[in-house]
């Protein structure tokens, strides 16, 4: 019996921000993409974000290795938007206080403010 060759869609949707994710979840590509530039494996991968499905980040990362390019310029697209982001907060007065607090909090060092 001939298997029937069947189109499958790639598992990525762009959210109204602009913001590619995976397999109809929260998970933006650029951090598949990270986890698995970092060596982690597909595996690996569905373990740190259950939510994710194995099935597609293999289709996922398969379409990532065929169109680098266009995925690379997303990415970079992405951080300067975040950049971008950060520096329109840190305008915001007393949110250069909050971020300092917030960074002191994850290192467990003292803020000093």
């Amino acid at each position: 019996m001939t298997p029937v060759l069947a189109h499958e869609p790639i598992p990525l949707l762009l959210d109204a921000d602009r913001v590619l994710r995976v397999g109809g979840t929260r998970v933006p590509l650029e951090t598949v993409v990270a986890l698995f530039e970092q060596g982690e494996t597909p595996e690996e991968i569905t373990q740190n974000f259950p939510v994710l499905r194995l099935d597609d980040v293999y289709a996922v990362l398969t379409y990532v290795l065929r169109h680098r390019d266009e995925i690379s310029e997303y990415i970079e697209r992405r951080k300067g938007e975040a950049a971008a982001s950060q520096a329109q907060t840190a305008k915001i007065p007393g949110q250069g206080d909050l971020r300092k607090k917030l960074l002191a909090m994850r290192t467990g060092s003292p803020s000093r403010g």
